[in-house]
């Protein structure tokens, strides 16, 4: 019997399930969402410091489509930052998906290409696995008897991938952990000297093979710890103290900018309820 974690919210009803054991891939974290509300879904998407991945499990098929009209259907990738200003929705009816956080860190041996490439973008994973191979996946994703075989099998498949994909300047993959693991307050400059490179030399570097300028990737690990912390109902005021903003007003500020409402309409909205309780591990680290 499996052992994974269920958790229900509503409006919409989602089940999200966790994996039973911790993950096997360094830079990976995954969870399962399925839609079993009583109207389709329609959420904004909010950026994140990682890529993220839906592999749909099913016939029922997972839809992002952006202000400019464009809609992307099926297994899909979004590069960091994605969703920047609340201009991307999420839209299905009775999903489900596997969906992987993937640190940026190792985002460049899985999908083939550097994030850099993928940045505030969504692309299709048949047009960077091939056709054959995504289609593979989804099948043996629907075939899966439960939720811990369909998380084997991806965790099989990214493992492939890493292990045979290039690897990012082990000084960059550093320098990123040392963001993350500050929450996104750091200095710039500081990594720069302790690496001994310039500052034109580390933002050039990291900006190619991470996917963000190393500030902007700052900013959007600091903003995405403080989300984390308003979903969870901490006041604004203590949530932009800690997470090191100059005062609320900056963190009204960072908050609009990255996902186009106010901080206390970012904290009662069931979607960043749902992903709270989905991510143990908000950003993975190798």
């Amino acid at each position: 019997m499996s052992t994974a974690v269920r958790r229900r919210v509503v409006a919409p009803v989602w089940q999200v399930t966790r994996p039973a054991r911790p993950g096997r891939v360094p830079g990976v974290v995954l969870a399962g969402f399925r839609d079993r509300g009583p109207a389709p879904v329609d959420h904004r998407l909010d950026p994140h410091p990682v890529l993220t991945l839906a592999l749909a499990c099913g016939e029922a098929v997972l839809g992002i489509d952006k202000s400019t009209g464009r809609q992307h259907r099926g297994s899909l990738v979004t590069g960091l930052g994605f969703g920047a200003g609340g201009a991307a929705r999420v839209r299905a009816a009775n999903v489900e998906w596997v969906q992987v956080r993937l640190s940026p860190a190792i985002a460049r041996a899985v999908l083939g290409v550097d994030p850099a490439e993928l940045e505030s973008s969504v692309v299709a994973l048949d047009d960077l696995w091939g056709e054959r191979r995504a289609a593979r996946l989804r099948e043996q994703l629907a075939q899966a008897a439960s939720w811990e075989e369909r998380f084997a099998l991806v965790e099989a498949f990214l493992a492939r991938l890493s292990a045979a994909g290039p690897a990012i300047e082990p000084e960059l993959a550093w320098a990123w952990d040392r963001i993350v693991a500050g929450h996104g307050q750091v200095r710039v400059e500081g990594l720069a000297d302790e690496l001994g490179w310039s500052r034109k030399r580390l933002w050039s570097r990291f900006h190619a093979q991470l996917g963000l300028p190393p500030k902007r990737a700052a900013k959007l690990v600091r903003y995405d710890w403080a989300a984390t912390r308003l979903a969870g109902g901490q006041a604004a005021a203590r949530v932009a103290a800690d997470c090191g903003y100059a005062d609320q007003s900056h963190l009204h500020r960072d908050v609009v900018a990255f996902t186009g409402v106010t901080p206390a309409t970012l904290s009662g909205q069931s979607l960043v309820a749902t992903a709270d309780m989905a991510w143990v591990d908000h950003v993975p680290r190798l």
